[in-house]
Order: C-alpha cells, then sequence, then structure tokens
C-alpha cells in the first residue's frame, strides 16, 4: 500500500507509480526520451476528457480542423518573434529518404503561422468573421529540461490549440473572454481547481500582446500552467500581409487571438484528486463508472444465486447507461480486487455476496471517502445517480479548499520566500508594476513569475517590497515545472 507521504512529499514517485500500477500511461521505456504512450486505460480517461473540450468548444461556435504535421521553415520564420521564442525547441526534418530537402521542415511546436497562412486564403471580408477553428493534434518541443510524463514531454499528444480571427480589437477582447469562461468551464466539469494570472510580459507568448494562464498547485506545492490564453492583436497577419474588407469598404488586418490546453489536463485529473490508494476519477470521464465484485459463497447454492445477482445487477446498470465492469476472476481474492480498482479510481464499487443477495440489496462503496452502505438493488440506479453527483462534488470542494490553502498573500519577503522554499504553493507579494522590481523579487525568492492576478487586483495602502513605491497591484510567484 502507498502511504500518504509518497502522495505529497513525494509526490513525482506515486505519479510515476499510479501510471504503472493503474496501466495508464507508460513513459521511460519508450527508445525516445519524452515519449510516452497512452495504455487502452488512460486512452479512455485521455478521450473523455478531449470529448468535454470538444463538447465546449463547439458548443461557442469553434470548428474542428485539421492541419499537417509539418511546417516549413520559410513559413516557421516570417513572424521573426514568434520563432525566436522556439528556435532551441524545433524538431526539424532535413531529408526525405536519402535526399536533403530543399526546404526544411519542422514538426509542428504550434501552430499560429501554419493557420494564418492559410486562414489568408480562406477569409476575405468581414462578413465570415469571427471565425474560431480548433485541432486536437500532437506537437513537438525539443525540451531540453527534465521531461516528466505528461507535465513536460518533447512530444505532446493531446494539444488543443484553438485560433480565431475578429474584425476588430474589441471583438478580440471578446473572445478572450470567452476563451477564459471556456476554459473555466472546462476545468469546472472535472472538478480542476484553478488562477487565472496575467503573465508578465517577459513571460508572454511569442508574438503575442499578453497572456493569460491557467495554474493549479500540484500535491508536492509547485504550480504547473494547465492552460493559456493569449491575444495575437494583427501581429500574424501583419507579416502575411493578410488583410479583409471591413464593413466601411476599407481593408485592414484582422485581429487573432489563440488558447492552448495540453496533456498537462490529464495529468492534473489523477494528481489532485489521488490520495494514498492511488486516483480517484470523477465519474463523467471515469471509463468504469461502477465496478462489481462478487463475495465468495460457500454453498453451490449461494455461489449460484450471488451469479445470477451480479448479472441482473450488471444488466440493470448497463441498461441506464452506467459504465460497469464484473470482476469475476476467481483466482484473485475479493481484497485484492478492491485494492486493484482503487487504485484505478474507479468511483463506485459494488459488492454482493450471498446476504446481499438473498436480500436483494449490494453493498456500496465510495472511492472518495470508502465510506460503505447497503441499498436495495430496486433503488440502485438513482442512489448512483446521488452518488456521482455527491463524488464529483466532494471532489471538487476538495480540491480547490487544497488549492486556497496553497495560495499566501504577504507584504513580508522573507514569509513569501520561506513559502516558497518550502514548496508550499503560491506567494502573492504588492507589486509597483515596474519589471525590475518584479525580476528583483524573482531572484531573491529563487522561484518564477506567475504574473499578477486576472482581473486585475488592486493592493491599496500597499508598498512594493522592493522600491518602496506604491503598490498597483499583487504580483504571484512560485515554484513551478
Amino acid at each position: 500500500m502507498v502511504s500518504r507521504e509518497r502522495w505529497s512529499s513525494n509526490f513525482p514517485r506515486w505519479f510515476d507509480w499510479i501510471l504503472e500500477e493503474a496501466e495508464i500511461y507508460d513513459y521511460g521505456r519508450y527508445p525516445v526520451k519524452g515519449m510516452g504512450i497512452w495504455r487502452p486505460y488512460g486512452f479512455q480517461i485521455r478521450r473523455r476528457i478531449i470529448d468535454i473540450i470538444r463538447e465546449v468548444l463547439d458548443g461557442r461556435g469553434h470548428e474542428e480542423v485539421l492541419f499537417p504535421l509539418l511546417i516549413p521553415e520559410t513559413l516557421l520564420q516570417v513572424e521573426k518573434e514568434h520563432i525566436k521564442g522556439f528556435e532551441d525547441e524545433v524538431y526539424w526534418v532535413t531529408h526525405g529518404g536519402l535526399e536533403p530537402l530543399d526546404v526544411k521542415l519542422a514538426l509542428r511546436p504550434t501552430s499560429e503561422t501554419s493557420i494564418t497562412f492559410m486562414e489568408s486564403y480562406w477569409i476575405k471580408s468581414y462578413r465570415q468573421l469571427p471565425k474560431k477553428y480548433y485541432q486536437i493534434v500532437s506537437i513537438f518541443r525539443y525540451e531540453t529540461k527534465a521531461t516528466r510524463p505528461m507535465i513536460r514531454l518533447r512530444e505532446v499528444t493531446t494539444f488543443k490549440e484553438a485560433h480565431t480571427v475578429h474584425d476588430t480589437f474589441e471583438d478580440s477582447e471578446r473572445q478572450v473572454l470567452e476563451a477564459i469562461e471556456a476554459y473555466k468551464e472546462i476545468y469546472d466539469r472535472l472538478a480542476i481547481p484553478y488562477l487565472v494570472s496575467k503573465r508578465p510580459e517577459w513571460d508572454k507568448f511569442p508574438g503575442a500582446l499578453y497572456t493569460i494562464a491557467f495554474d493549479i498547485v500540484m500535491p508536492d506545492g509547485r504550480a504547473l500552467q494547465i492552460g493559456t490564453v493569449h491575444n495575437l492583436g494583427q501581429n500574424f497577419t501583419k507579416v502575411f500581409d493578410f488583410k479583409i474588407q471591413l464593413s466601411d469598404e476599407s481593408h485592414d488586418y484582422p485581429w487573432q487571438t489563440s488558447y492552448g490546453i495540453s496533456d498537462r489536463i490529464v495529468a492534473t485529473v489523477i494528481s489532485i484528486h489521488g490520495d494514498d490508494r492511488g486516483t480517484i476519477l470523477p465519474p463523467n470521464i471515469a471509463p468504469i463508472q461502477v465496478v462489481i465484485v462478487p463475495i465468495p459463497a460457500g454453498s453451490e447454492e449461494d455461489r449460484r444465486l450471488v451469479d445470477k445477482t451480479v448479472k441482473e445487477v450488471e444488466k440493470l446498470l448497463a441498461g441506464h447507461s452506467i459504465r460497469v465492469k464484473v470482476d469475476d476472476r476467481e483466482e484473485v481474492r475479493p481484497g485484492a480486487k478492491f485494492y486493484y480498482w482503487e487504485a484505478r479510481g474507479v468511483p463506485v464499487r459494488i459488492e454482493i455476496g450471498p446476504r446481499e443477495a438473498k436480500n436483494g440489496t449490494v453493498t456500496i462503496v465510495r472511492r472518495d471517502t470508502l465510506e460503505k452502505m447497503e441499498t436495495p438493488v430496486s433503488t440502485l440506479v438513482d442512489e448512483l445517480d446521488r452518488l456521482f453527483n455527491s463524488i464529483y462534488e466532494t471532489l471538487k470542494e476538495r480540491a480547490w479548499n487544497y488549492m486556497k490553502s496553497k495560495i499566501k498573500r504577504t507584504t513580508s519577503l522573507d514569509e513569501a520566500k520561506s513559502w516558497v522554499s518550502e514548496r508550499r504553493g503560491i506567494v502573492e507579494l504588492p507589486w509597483c508594476g515596474m519589471d525590475d522590481c518584479a525580476a528583483q523579487m524573482e531572484d531573491m525568492l529563487e522561484a518564477k513569475t506567475l504574473g499578477t492576478p486576472w482581473p486585475r487586483e488592486d493592493a491599496p495602502g500597499m508598498k512594493c517590497p522592493i522600491c518602496g513605491r506604491d503598490a498597483v497591484t499583487w504580483i504571484r510567484y512560485s515554484k513551478t515545472y
């Protein structure tokens, strides 16, 4: 049994353990560093999360597309600030068979340039706008830091990137707000807490006017970026000389936004809801929502009765579209089965033995609290519906309480340094708005600047701890991945 300490203070080992134990993701054995393999159980979790992303984006007028993996060097280099931000991370294809290529081809690190290039052919008038595209694809970045499964990869296999086009700056700003609300809906449906920040100027997406980011505090106290939203302005449309006709019949460069989510969303679900027994999955994304474990019977008559009841309950649940599995492995004892399915995070376990079969009841164990209860088979479907909602709400409340406990607002640099050096979470300090002061705080804290609260929060009566000037807002720091 894995200990609670392993989950919190030794979180990286816990995370590696659960990916292997629950057969979610195989990492480290494939002979290319920074690349992992989704195993069937993990793939089902991933697929259901992607289904939520698609449902939210489709419901807000986005259209799914699929662009080529390869981007010509000439296209990638059009926006100089953009390529400069990625030049150390690009994988290049230089040969086709044994023949050197005339133009190097990049394995897609992101798609702003390739999508803008094609949009310039497709979009000619304000009447076609706003236009919202997205794709869910693999991207490749030559990550030189220590790679981590799902968190820091060289192939990101679940990269949702949305790209939008607008006829005015004001409409692009409206789209940023819509994207933020869409992300909140996605994370809320996964019971994932988040902190929204405006990234500092020096850490915005290359080529963007500004970047808004979603962060979460992981079980080891380090912050993890789980989503970003960028207002790209007219930077990409200008370099591609992409103009449209406006309502007054003039022509100008359209405005763009982009926003992305990666494999980290899956890592977050697995991690933030976990405990010493393994992961705990919200019922809406669990590949198996209910596992039925028959309890061995003494007599042949009791055994037949248990088997009959198990089959009836399985049919009942499947008939109500509940994802159910019967673990009828005879060679495995019930206790080992409990451990097996708890590690995989199955929300509800049903135990059926001779007593339950004779009484027309089942014993239910909920994964999040391990609370046991007995309920009649006649009311089981309604009880499970209530339980699924209760498990979701419990996970959400627990995750948000944890997140809030990991955010410290202080005016003391010493207190802030102690907080982040002990990896206790995110610290907020008053800030005058000067980049030099933010950089000094970053150096003194030996932490990363996450940015300022979004929406902006004033800091009335506060002083910048570096220069002593009046603070205009708060600024956030944390150890990060």
